[in-house]
């Protein structure tokens, strides 16, 4: 599997608590499709959510998303780990 990181643009900002239920809702959902979505990071004044998810691909990772909030990601990117 690989690892992605997406990130959404929320205009005008976002709250911490909004952020926790919706990716709540990807936990709820994401074993439909062989996804783990597994951190996430907030930047509550810019409007930016960075999120941390094992896939299959990036079009899975899109449709946990899609089905458990809405909130598709503007952009995802295929990473790899390093120290």
């Amino acid at each position: 599997m690989s690892i992605y990181m997406d990130v959404h643009s929320i205009s005008g900002g976002v709250s911490l608590d909004d952020v926790a239920k919706a990716h709540q809702a990807d936990l709820d959902t994401q074993g439909e499709f062989g996804v783990t979505y597994q951190r996430y990071w907030v930047d509550e004044a810019h409007g930016k959510i960075f999120c941390l998810v094992e896939a299959p691909s990036a079009e899975a990772a899109a449709a946990v998303h899609r089905k458990a909030h809405g909130l598709v990601a503007d952009e995802i990117f295929e990473v790899s780990e390093g120290s």
